[in-house]
């Protein structure tokens, strides 16, 4: 069968789930015992060729409800020809946006909209291999025009129209090829959360803080919120090992209500962090833009729970955030976070991605690196999430040099995991935990 005939088969989806609550990684305010999670998917096709892969993360029940949504979209993708998936993903998108019925169960929010993302985001992989690229070169080296093709400028047109947005890329290709070339050579700046899981000892807390420094990071974040007088403490250890010249941000995970987001925050000012993360219900923009007033010059940060675009269009309208977050697997894939980016490029602010979990950082690394490239020029201020955690289960992993994100050269969007990973963490009947004692529903609580 010729490659122009090849059409997509099979979407397979996995239910994988790793048992990083045993450890106490991922633990803070609000998320004490994840299991990090991915609802897994893989698009083939009719000539065996090249796949698509993608997923959603989650931190571990649910993760089956998650992987039935993907299942939901299942007919939307079945037959699709792959060249005219590869050529304009946006297609896609736009299918599983506009489906009428499934629409009602958000609209583009919730479980729903995170399975279109990890779809979405397979078809984008899978577009990428097909181009021989890694997806931000993809990105960076297509015509803003097409990539303007590719964005939803619903609901969102009274903040950047298509005419600002193609202004906006037609200027960022000024000087790309120079700064790929940087890029390959230098990397991306990343920062690390990786000392401060809020369930780890001060021990480690501050042996992991000192081991970041050491490695390259010029910051490191802390998670905060569950009992102020441990958050002092931990946040005393925390400087002491790094020093006062190292960026340290807290990230409360929507712990709190706004007046008590403000009074947290100012008796944690001794310590001069960067920024709060999350500190109320990403939902509200108005209660941001207090906690942003009242805790300067603390720098108020969040995305990584936003459900869409029209939600940080609010955002950077009310002027609620000094630092945009997004999430690679939150909103609906590539093309929703292509509008988020010029967003936030049309509104001057910097955006530092949510990364971590399953193979965020393997994601969002991409993102990043094509607004650097071919959409904002720079890197101040700028920084990408990193966790070392679980990257030994993808065939691409992140590599950090220096505190760098090394610059994927791998075509694909970086996705795709070891097969001998899901056979071992397939939820319920992989290797894993197929190994494991029963335990009863309330052990499984506890």
């Amino acid at each position: 069968m010729s490659a122009t005939a090849a059409r997509i088969t099979a979407v397979d989806t996995y239910d994988i789930r790793f048992p990083t609550s045993r450890e106490l990684d991922g633990s803070d305010a609000m998320n004490p015992d994840p299991d990090y999670s991915a609802a897994y998917v893989v698009l083939r096709t009719s000539d065996g060729g090249h796949e698509g892969h993608g997923f959603t993360f989650t931190i571990g029940r649910g993760n089956d409800v998650q992987v039935a949504a993907i299942d939901a979209l299942r007919p939307h993708v079945l037959g699709r020809p792959v060249a005219e998936l590869c050529a304009d993903p946006g297609s896609l998108y736009r299918d599983l946006i506009g489906d009428s019925q499934l629409r009602w169960l958000g609209p583009e929010k919730g479980v729903m909209h995170m399975a279109i993302g990890a779809v979405v985001n397979a078809a984008w992989d899978l577009a990428a291999k097909h181009q021989g690229k890694p997806l931000w070169q993809l990105l960076a080296d297509a015509e803003p025009e097409w990539l303007v093709s590719q964005v939803d400028f619903r609901y969102i047109a009274d903040a950047l129209d298509p005419a600002q947005a193609l202004e906006l890329l037609r200027r960022g290709k000024e000087g790309a090829p120079e700064r790929a070339a940087e890029l390959l050579r230098g990397g991306y700046p990343a920062y690390t959360t990786s000392p401060g899981w809020l369930g780890y000892s001060d021990e480690k807390l501050t042996r992991l803080a000192k081991a970041a420094v050491a490695d390259g990071f010029t910051q490191i974040k802390l998670k905060v919120g569950a009992d102020l007088d441990d958050d002092i403490r931990r946040c005393r250890a925390a400087r002491a090992a790094v020093g006062p010249d190292i960026r340290m941000a807290i990230d409360a995970n929507q712990r709190w209500n706004v007046a008590d987001a403000i009074e947290w925050t100012n008796a944690l000012a001794e310590f001069d962090p960067y920024w709060i993360e999350e500190p109320t219900s990403p939902d509200d923009v108005l209660g941001h833009a207090s906690v942003r007033r009242g805790v300067h010059p603390v720098k108020v940060a969040t995305g990584e729970h936003v459900q869409n675009r029209v939600v940080f269009k609010q955002l950077l309208q009310a002027g609620a955030i000094d630092v945009l977050q997004l999430d690679s697997a939150r909103v609906g894939g590539v093309n929703e976070n292509l509008a988020i980016l010029l967003l936030a490029a049309k509104f001057g602010v910097p955006v530092c991605p949510h990364a971590g979990g399953v193979g965020l950082c393997e994601l969002v690394q991409h993102l990043s690196m094509f607004d650097y490239v071919a959409l904002t020029g720079t890197t101040e201020d700028r920084v990408i999430e990193f966790v070392d955690h679980l990257h030994e289960h993808f065939l691409d992993p992140v590599v950090i040099t220096g505190g760098h994100y090394r610059a994927p050269t791998t075509p694909g969007f970086s996705a795709a995991m070891h097969q001998s990973s899901l056979d071992t963490y397939h939820y319920p009947h992989g290797t894993f935990w197929a190994a494991e004692p029963t335990r009863t529903a309330e052990e499984a609580r506890a």
